[in-house]
């Protein structure tokens, strides 16, 4: 498992860590202790994915197009 911080991490960087620790758990041959560290830090990993994933939505929302569905620009996120 990374010691890297979650707030640190990429999307796919979380997302590979949040498996594997899935993996880990649904092994069934972690000890109790264990058990509940990786949960807690796989609740950190799936909010992350889910922080990274709204600004990517809004990123994309963000996009502005003509008469013809041709990209033009971008508007700010702020004034949606």
């Amino acid at each position: 498992m990374s010691d890297k911080p979650v707030g640190e991490m990429s999307f796919e960087e979380a997302m590979a860590a949040l498996e594997a620790i899935v993996g880990q758990l649904e092994s069934g041959d972690v000890e109790l202790e264990k058990s509940i560290t990786l949960y807690e830090r796989g609740a950190a990993l799936k909010k992350r994915c889910e922080e990274k994933l709204k600004e990517a939505e809004e990123k994309v929302a963000a996009i502005t197009l003509d008469e013809q569905g041709n990209p033009t620009g971008t508007t700010p996120v702020e004034g949606m």
